[in-house]
């Protein structure tokens, strides 16, 4: 298991690669990576993201732990930026092998849904005429209910 928070970006293709080969006991290896999108209207110049070094990857780790153990992973991968990124620029990756596909696709969503609402992270939206704070969102904490 690796987790990585980092301002550097990563190449998507290597990090697949290099977590792929050779999981013993895989059946399946599911990746998914994040991108920053720009807004409906238009006009994101970027979107910085802050995070506390150590208590973020703690934090991580912990819920990283719980699917491994949940969906008894082969190996679990997450990568998170941090720092000031343009649209179309990698945020996160998460990567999970399991023995069947079913519990890859599940530990990869739980992860994800888990990124997206609970990890430890604060953004804030750049444009030409504002700067703000991204709010917490009702449908990314009802996705946690499922789990």
């Amino acid at each position: 298991m690796r987790i990585a928070v980092q301002a550097e970006p990563f190449d998507l293709g290597a990090e697949a690669n290099g977590f792929a080969a050779g999981i013993a006991g895989a059946g399946a290896v599911v990746t998914f990576t994040g991108v920053v999108r720009d807004l409906p209207e238009g006009g994101l110049r970027a979107m910085e993201i802050e995070h506390y070094p150590g208590m973020t990857e703690r934090a991580i780790t912990v819920i990283a732990e719980e699917a491994a153990a949940r969906w008894q992973l082969c190996d679990l991968l997450v990568i998170h930026r941090h720092g000031r990124l343009a649209p179309g620029e990698a945020i996160m990756m998460v990567a999970t092998a399991a023995p069947h596909r079913a519990a890859a696709f599940e530990a990869a969503e739980f992860m994800m849904d888990y990124l997206k609402s609970r990890a430890p992270f604060w953004k804030k939206e750049i444009t030409s005429d504002s700067e703000g704070w991204v709010a917490a969102k009702e449908a990314d904490e009802k996705a946690l209910d499922r789990w």
